[in-house]
């Protein structure tokens, strides 16, 4: 009840009641009941700061693996749920992420989505994953796509298991009640593409002569980390420290120079040891994980220590700051910055203000 309507005279109240059980059976609802709950004055979510820690999850990980198969399961995943979206299945109110185990000599076999999904390398080195054609070995730290609608299948052929942070748009496309999905007829997909054919035709600062996207999603499906690490080093000499990021980088599509997905925005970043980041917040919820290093992060009044393949997350409009006063430390993370800047609803704000 409104202020307005606690105020009232009784009558006034009583015949307001009647009128709102008139409308009702019409499917009608008051805005003036309603309206403050609908248009906030800044960002009031039920996504709340939490914070995994790889080394406690790990052996229920492992123990996934020992009790279902991933033919079984199509895909074995532990899902990382937010504390405040219980039941949800869902880090942020708009994204979806959970850790995947591949053991070696098995198979995900091969289905397709409308959901668009990362995968980044935790743990393992030498599984796969094939995209509409192309497998791409998959070492710690990689970034790799699998675009909306294309067929994709995972595999691990090496003597080790192999854990990876899923991340999704579910929710989102939840939202638009436009979910597709379709199971391959076979487990594997046939392969029409050598091992590297999309990193070495669009990822060389080259592009093949008249090429025309055909999606908003970057044709490289898989950013190694090895060259993202070599940028961030060469970067460093300048010492251009940002106070909030460290050296902080984003992924592109590099026929668009836009983010690599088009619902999901991934970046790295470095923090040089010694920093005490200054307090940083923007309206994009944000999934953080520990590639290098040791430091911790304060997220609101929460202070999360973490070390290698940790996890946290940053609700909208929550404050954040990064240290690294043992180390350097380098950080991925994703969120839903490209829906927001092209709805023009994006914000940000530094410090204290």
């Amino acid at each position: 009840m409104m202020a307005s309507e606690s105020s009232a005279p009784d009558a006034v109240q009583a015949a307001r009641q009647a009128y709102y059980q008139r409308i009702g059976s019409q499917k009608l609802t008051p805005l003036w009941e309603v309206l403050h709950g609908l248009v906030l004055p800044q960002p009031k979510s039920d996504c709340r700061a939490a914070f995994w820690q790889y080394d406690a999850l790990r052996p229920y990980i492992m123990e996934a693996g020992a009790l279902i198969t991933a033919r079984e399961a199509e895909r074995r995943v532990l899902i990382l749920e937010n504390p405040g979206l219980p039941g949800q299945s869902r880090i942020t109110t708009s994204l979806y992420a959970g850790l995947q185990l591949i053991l070696p000599g098995e198979v995900a076999p091969a289905h397709r989505h409308t959901q668009s999904a990362l995968r980044f390398v935790v743990e393992g080195s030498g599984a796969y994953t094939a995209v509409d054609g192309e497998k791409t070995i998959m070492e710690e730290g990689d970034f790799v796509i699998t675009p909306s609608w294309t067929w994709h299948d995972h595999g691990n052929d090496s003597a080790q298991p192999m854990v990876w942070m899923d991340g999704l748009d579910i929710p989102l496309i939840q939202a638009l009640d436009c979910s597709f999905m379709e199971r391959g007829a076979e487990e594997t997909q046939p392969l029409s593409k050598p091992v590297g054919d999309s990193l070495a035709r669009y990822g060389a600062g080259l592009l093949p002569l008249d090429y025309e996207p055909a999606t908003r999603t970057s044709p490289i499906f898989n950013y190694p980390y090895r060259r993202t690490r070599e940028a961030l080093d060469t970067m460093r000499r300048t010492e251009a420290w940002d106070p909030c990021h460290g050296l902080k980088m984003q992924y592109v599509n590099p026929a668009t120079g836009d983010y690599a997905m088009p619902t999901i925005a991934t970046f790295m970043q470095l923090l040089p040891k010694g920093l005490a980041g200054e307090r940083y917040r923007s309206t994009d919820a944000t999934v953080f994980n520990i590639v290098e290093g040791s430091g911790y992060s304060m997220v609101g009044e929460e202070r999360y220590d973490w070390t290698k393949r940790d996890t946290f997350v940053v609700p909208s409009w929550v404050p954040v700051s990064h240290h690294a006063p043992n180390g350097d430390a380098v950080l991925f993370s994703f969120s839903d910055r490209p829906v927001q800047k092209k709805l023009g609803l994006w914000r940000e704000s530094r410090g204290n203000r």
